[in-house]
């Protein structure tokens, strides 16, 4: 009780302060934006605005606000791979993100974590913990689970959080047991009242759900959010292997601790090996971008199915109808089959794990995926951390019922600062690449519309092409000539452009209808030895021919790349390591080396500051003593 007294009044105590730092933050940031003004490409970006913070709740988090308003993130004395404003822990390992969830007034991020170094180790994984106001600035808490209890004594993997009638969450976690067989857990937190909800309680019958007799022991895991049915029940889905079929299972419960497994699988396939993090979720079926709660059914709701395919460590999805009576899903494209070359991907680059949540405040579904390292085990121990989440996407169903579009959330446009343009309509004719100057090339947002005023010079698709993109990414990299195409971004640029990052469209023609590609390309994206450097892409499922425009957005935060093509129909997430080109010093292009000439319609480009993201040494931990219960900051 004294411990609580004294919270309350520091947490008084701060309030005062952090109101003055917001009103001050605020009055500057809005004289700010209205000193902005359109930027010609005349000259270098010379000094960097300092990070402002944004959103944070005020009162019963204003300590959480007052560590990140005093502890700014800098990039001095960092690793130079090191990103600005895409989450990542302080230190050590991180994989995949784990229960996002939006509870009192606070976004809560769960994610793999191995608290002891930053390379994967089965035993020790932790489920790491974040709190924010805003989804982009984020203070580090202490672990939420950690292997102590015989049900996960050898590790706390994947599950997801979900907010039960009134109003408490509770996570289902794969434990990995003292016979190290995979199990299904449940914790919740020891005092919901606790804003920042810092400890969880594993009850004693765990697990609630055993491994089944038919799967093996290491292959079962990965609970889903629960969403509840009409019937009254929760569900859950789970990955396993059931007689050697990839399968995607359904478990019901009236209390969330007594679950029985459904009959017929949710999804099942013979050609995609084991699948893990299954996400199931509702979206409006005529392409409204508003979110739903994961519950949600029913006339003018389509479902979405995603699955994270082990063998190819790739994201895939369906679009379809899902039976609550039957638990059954029905894909609305039935002719894709089973084999996942033709599954749609959520991210056609160097991502996996991916995890949506129904952000409750803002009426919408975002979701995170984990974007590994792409350099060597060496590289992660001397930097001493590996892997980053890409930026929160908003994730709504496209108006042709069959693919989602992704974007990142609005908040990250907050990071925006010093803006430069190009000309309307500048032509870009063969060979041409023009220089965007004026802002530093490590930590940017892009936004480019390239206009393609003629089509016939478009190279002949191979059907075989279709099922490799990837593949044709290399084959017909930016330095190779084509004739619409390709054109688009180079990135992450040294001065001699030894180095540099492009992101491009090719347009191809098949039986008198136009493909467009699209591909980020990392095979010059740096000199050093034992990277991986692949070329990434996709089909872009657009109508150029009637639209005559593509779009494409870029995020760039030092070792990450991540683009939007087509208004957020295609996405591709890459790692890179430049030797010469990280600082804000790289260089930024806008580029065609097609015969056929395109037009720049618009592009703009912000410098952005860096967001405060689990600083500090022990990345800001927030704590209160398990021991004494005396608050400690």
């Amino acid at each position: 009780m004294a411990a609580s007294h004294q919270l309350a009044n520091r947490l008084l105590r701060l309030e005062g302060l952090f109101i003055r730092h917001t009103l001050q933050t605020s009055a500057k940031q809005e004289q700010r934006q209205s000193n902005q003004r359109e930027a010609k490409v005349t000259r270098p970006l010379r000094s960097r605005p300092a990070a402002t913070m944004a959103g944070l709740p005020l009162a019963a988090f204003a300590v959480v606000a007052l560590h990140l308003c005093l502890l700014a993130t800098t990039t001095e004395g960092v690793h130079a791979g090191r990103t600005a404003y895409h989450f990542q822990p302080a230190k050590n390992w991180q994989n995949d993100p784990n229960g996002p969830m939006y509870f009192n007034g606070m976004y809560h991020f769960f994610y793999q974590y191995n608290p002891h170094g930053a390379l994967w180790d089965i035993g020790n994984l932790s489920w790491g913990h974040s709190v924010s106001g805003d989804l982009i600035n984020w203070a580090a808490l202490d672990t939420a689970i950690d292997p102590t209890a015989p049900f996960d004594i050898n590790g706390c993997w994947s599950g997801s959080a979900t907010i039960l009638p009134g109003g408490a969450p509770a996570i289902l976690y794969t434990g990995i047991d003292a016979n190290h067989e995979q199990v299904q857990n449940v914790a919740f937190p020891k005092n919901p009242a606790d804003p920042l909800l810092r400890e969880w309680d594993k009850p004693s019958y765990n697990p609630v759900i055993p491994l089944p007799a038919d799967v093996p022991g290491d292959k079962f895991r990965d609970p889903s959010t629960a969403w509840l049915g009409r019937d009254g029940l929760w569900r859950i889905a789970v990955s396993a292997e059931v007689s050697g079929v990839a399968s995607t299972l359904v478990y019901r419960s009236v209390d969330f601790v007594r679950w029985e497994r459904n009959a017929a699988p949710l999804h099942a396939s013979r050609a995609a090996g084991m699948v893990e993090c299954p996400d199931l979720f509702p979206v409006m079926a005529h392409g409204e971008e508003g979110g739903l709660d994961t519950s949600a059914s029913g006339t003018g709701v389509s479902h979405v199915l995603k699955l994270s395919v082990m063998d190819t460590l790739q994201d895939y999805y369906m679009v379809g109808h899902y039976d609550d009576a039957a638990d059954a899903f029905s894909p609305a494209e039935p002719e894709r089959g089973d084999d996942v070359r033709n599954w749609r991907r959520f991210d056609y680059g160097h991502v996996y794990a991916s995890k949506s949540f129904f952000d409750a405040r803002k009426n919408r579904r975002v979701l995170w995926a984990w974007a590994n390292e792409s350099d060597s085990q060496a590289d992660d121990i001397a930097r001493g951390w590996s892997g980053v989440q890409t930026v929160p996407r908003k994730v709504w169903l496209d108006k042709d019922g069959k693919q989602l579009l992704q974007w990142p959330i609005e908040e990250i446009e907050t990071l925006r600062r010093k803006r430069v343009g190009l000309h309307r309509d500048t032509a870009l004719h063969a060979g041409a690449m023009n220089e965007i100057v004026g802002v530093g090339g490590s930590q940017v947002d892009v936004e480019v519309a390239f206009r393609v005023p003629s089509l016939e010079a478009a190279e002949t698709l191979e059907p075989n092409w279709l099922l490799d993109p990837q593949k044709l990414c290399g084959e017909k990299g930016a330095s190779v000539p084509g004739g619409v195409g390709p054109f688009g971004l180079i990135v992450m640029a040294s001065s001699d452009l030894q180095e540099h990052t492009a992101v491009f469209f090719r347009v191809f023609k098949q039986d008198d209808k136009y493909k467009v590609l699209m591909c980020t390309d990392l095979t010059r994206s740096s000199t050093r030895a034992g990277v991986y450097k692949p070329p990434y892409g996709g089909f872009v499922d657009v109508d150029i021919e009637e639209h005559k425009t593509i779009k494409l957005r870029t995020l760039v935060d030092h070792s990450v790349v991540e683009s939007f093509g087509a208004e957020g129909r295609a996405c591709i997430t890459a790692r890179v390591y430049p030797e010469h080109a990280e600082t804000s010093n790289s260089l930024m292009f806008v580029f065609n080396n097609g015969t056929d000439k395109v037009k720049v319609a618009r592009l703009e480009a912000w410098e952005l500051a860096a967001a405060t993201v689990n600083v500090g040494d022990q990345g800001l931990i927030v704590s209160e003593s398990r021991d004494d219960k005396e608050s400690s900051y």
